[in-house]
């Protein structure tokens, strides 16, 4: 199973074009990817974390917390392949931080200490710029604001023929789906009902442009891949 999503990477031989991707986004049954009254001491916002479960039993999200154990199977395959091929990320200001508005200072830094997970340049959008912040371990924050299509040339730019992921949150992700720019998108549906909080499925209709190419089940989600059609 692990080979077989790895493989589905557009970095495989033979693959061209570099895609922009969406990998392990938890949602709700309701459609939620973030809970209600998100904050500094509730990123995810309340009940958010419990979409992430699935994530933190798996051996890949230990090895990455550097502790010993967690389960192999499929969902453990969609972790590991998270990050395959991937050059370059993007996201939206609400994944970076709580803050909202004009930057009081630049002290705030990211959700993920001094060595983030991404280790590659990440682009973050906002409509108020500050200057790119170099961090350990080889990631970089770029503050953009800028169009969808501009941003995503960037990235793929800094991604030098990788892969581009986009992460939240869900306004971001909806932006480029409205777009079309997504080639790729996997969600994995949590069988719980949030009632509230961040939506993804918001002005996006039915998806046009794009259809499910699989469907994973596992005893704790549902992974669904979309693919963007010609």
């Amino acid at each position: 199973m692990r080979k077989r999503l790895q493989n589905a990477s557009s970095r495989e031989k033979g693959a061209i074009k570099p895609k922009l991707i969406v990998r392990n986004l938890s949602i709700s049954l309701d459609g939620y990817i973030a809970g209600p009254n998100q904050g500094p001491d509730n990123p995810l916002g309340e009940g958010g974390e419990s979409l992430h479960e699935w994530c933190f039993a798996t051996k890949t999200w230990h090895g990455y917390v550097g502790t010993e154990g967690g389960v192999t199977g499929v969902d453990d395959d969609f972790m590991a392949a998270g990050d395959v091929g991937i050059g370059a990320t993007i996201m939206g200001r609400n994944m970076f931080g709580p803050i909202r508005g004009p930057w009081q200072d630049e002290e705030w830094q990211g959700w993920w200490g001094d060595n983030p997970p991404y280790h590659h340049d990440t682009f973050v959008l906002t409509h108020h710029e500050r200057p790119s912040l170099p961090m350990q371990g080889g990631t970089t924050f770029h503050f953009v604001n800028d169009t969808p299509e501009a941003v995503l040339q960037q990235a793929f730019k800094a991604a030098d023929g990788k892969d581009v992921r986009l992460g939240g949150g869900s306004a971001t992700v909806r932006q480029f789906l409205r777009a079309g720019l997504v080639d790729e998108m996997h969600l994995a549906v949590v069988p719980l009902l949030l009632g509230g909080g961040a939506r993804l499925y918001d002005d996006l209709g039915t998806l046009p442009g794009y259809t499910i190419s699989s469907v994973v089940r596992s005893p704790a989600v549902t992974h669904l891949r979309f693919t963007r059609t010609a």
